[in-house]
């Protein structure tokens, strides 16, 4: 059993996404990062870096402890031999996108939603910055996808990671996405899947 430490944010979802599609048993532990649970001390002893997700794999001995959603999903997919190519050449390829994510995607697009929707003084020299740095990033990927089903060879830790952090950049900043042809694609094939669409609710909050 994995218990699965998440709350409702783009890596989050990336675990239970990986989770779902892995049909890994697990058990989910909402952290409320925006009532600061993830300080507590019985958090911090999982994940000193105090973020979300974070897994324990309780088939370990002795419970393994595992933070970063990246090294997470590159944890599950060896783990059960899935969702990650073996041969050296289709594991750097996967790789590759899969640090594209956690390097570029995932902090530009990031540092865009807190200077345009969080930051109490609106800058515009940094709303301009990522704004630019997301839309270049964009169209890198799109430029990659076109004529590509998924950003590898096959579907692949590297599509779980883009997805949750694309899915909701469409939704927060449409304007970013009307010049583009080959994610909008990869967005509706990726969250066609059964299994991505139960990782984006998780968790479920009351209400």
């Amino acid at each position: 059993m994995i218990d699965l430490y998440t709350f409702t944010t783009p890596n989050g979802q990336k675990a239970s996404i990986a989770l779902e599609e892995l049909e890994l048993p697990y058990t989910v532990h909402v952290v409320n990062i925006a009532q600061g649970e993830q300080f507590r001390p019985e958090f911090l002893a999982i994940n000193p870096n105090n973020k979300i997700p974070a897994i324990v794999d309780h088939s370990v001995p002795g419970g393994l402890k595992l933070f970063e959603s990246g090294a997470i999903l590159l944890y599950l997919a060896e783990k059960t031999g899935r969702l990650l190519p073996t041969d050296p050449a289709g594991k750097a390829e996967v790789t590759q996108w899969l640090m594209f994510q956690m390097g570029g995607v995932g902090p530009m697009l990031g540092q865009l939603g807190f200077f345009t929707r969080y930051a109490p003084t609106k800058i515009p020299l940094a709303i301009d910055r990522y704004r630019n740095e997301s839309s270049r990033i964009l169209g890198v990927l799109d430029r990659h996808l076109s004529g590509r089903d998924y950003v590898a060879r096959a579907y692949s830790v590297a599509d779980i990671a883009l997805y949750p952090w694309l899915a909701v950049a469409r939704n927060f900043y449409p304007e970013l996405f009307r010049s583009l042809t080959g994610i909008p694609q990869w967005l509706e094939r990726v969250g066609a899947r059964p299994a991505v669409q139960r990782g984006m609710k998780v968790p479920q909050l009351a209400r």
